[in-house]
């Protein structure tokens, strides 16, 4: 979190932006080529799955990019969209959608609210999700083997040369710091990473070898966590964050990290990246005031504490819905989504992921240091 680091980071970026790409390091490694994507996680990848079971997320979700709303919490794009991009794939479907869907590329099975661990804030945990996974690889094998190749369903082979990609856990510490406290939920850690690693080989089971993982965010510098949080003397850091809930964020992410390496050895065949987005979204916010000169921006980010939609000051109003009380309008969103990191208080805008994605996709942070197009390389083989 020291400012040295927010330079070398950054600095990457600008490299990246230049079109230096920090993976040329290991140019000789062949092509990926994914075929398809998977995708498990929560609201942070959620590209259909809980409106479609639970409801439309309404406008002004999805205004910025797609125009409407589009299943996402989000102004426009996530993380994994742009992932898609990157890799020359459609926009995922989301499993749970039944219209205009297309799963010849890959599904999402992420459902916003979900967890690792059963309970919380969603039915849609990552045992469930992994067992949508393998009744949808069941079902469209044989529909494949019945019918023939079809434009919108997966071809069998293309699930072992698949990209498998997670972006889960927020809400297993989310749920604890609401419902235990910083102590209960640190000490939660290891049985929650004991489902995460059970569900990764149920998936190696089915064929899946190239995994793409991403580590949680800085809880504690959501606007929503940090208005709710009941402050306490030398509880926030420098840039307004809930210090105990970002140490208990980087202890998951440690331990995640070391579970993965312990993966790596139990599973031969298979190829993982670490991603560490928790470095990538905290130095966004730690230098905020700063990324619009950088990143030849016109106008730079307000306050990374604010956010666009939604109202918590005085009274909770939900991003797409408003209230006027004694005459002032709660609610409505902002004029300009891209000058702001969150969105709607909890979720990232467009704009920010745009950034953290430019820095995460070329290896600069990851584990082993891998753009995504070359995730496939297992390092025993290198």
């Amino acid at each position: 979190m020291e400012s040295g680091k927010a330079i070398w980071v950054f600095g990457i970026l600008f490299f990246l932006l230049a079109g230096i790409e920090a993976s040329q390091l290991g140019g000789g490694l062949r092509k990926c080529g994914f075929p398809a994507v998977y995708n498990f996680g929560d609201s942070n990848s959620d590209t259909g799955g809980r409106s479609a079971a639970l409801g439309e997320v309404p406008p002004p979700n999805g205004e910025t990019f797609f125009g409407k709303p589009s299943g996402r919490f989000c102004d426009g794009r996530l993380i994994i969209d742009l992932i898609v991009e990157n890799l020359g794939l459609p926009y995922l479907s989301a499993y749970l959608d039944s219209i205009g869907t297309n799963f010849r590329h890959g599904a999402n099975f992420a459902t916003g609210g979900s967890s690792i661990l059963p309970g919380g804030y969603s039915p849609f945990n990552l045992d469930l999700q992994i067992s949508q996974f393998i009744q949808f690889k069941s079902r469209t094998t044989a529909l494949y083997k019945q019918l023939g190749d079809h434009s919108n369903r997966p071809r069998p082979r293309d699930f072992s040369k698949a990209l498998y990609t997670f972006d889960i856990g927020q809400n297993d510490l989310a749920y604890g710091f609401q419902h235990t406290n910083e102590a209960q939920t640190r000490d939660s850690i290891p049985t929650i990473l004991d489902e995460f690693a059970r569900a990764v080989q149920q998936l190696y089971k089915e064929g899946a070898r190239v995994f793409w993982v991403h580590n949680t965010g800085p809880i504690g510098c959501l606007p929503y966590n940090e208005i709710y949080y009941q402050p306490k003397p030398g509880n926030l850091d420098s840039n307004g964050c809930v210090e105990p809930q970002n140490e208990v964020a980087q202890e998951f992410n440690r331990q995640l990290k070391d579970r993965v390496s312990q993966l790596r050895a139990k599973l031969p065949h298979a190829a993982f990246t670490y991603v560490d987005v928790f470095s990538a979204k905290y130095t966004l916010i730690s230098n905020a005031n700063n990324q619009g000169k950088l990143l030849l921006i016109l106008s730079s980010f307000e306050n990374p504490l604010e956010f666009c939609c939604g109202s918590y000051y005085g009274y909770h109003i939900d991003c797409g819905k408003k209230a006027i009380v004694n005459g002032t309008i709660y609610g409505a969103p902002c004029h300009n989504p891209s000058r702001y990191i969150s969105w709607d208080g909890i979720h990232y805008s467009q704009a920010a992921n745009l950034l953290i994605a430019e820095v995460i996709l070329n290896g600069s942070l990851s584990d082993p240091p891998i753009s995504i197009r070359k995730a496939c390389q297992n390092p025993k083989n290198a």
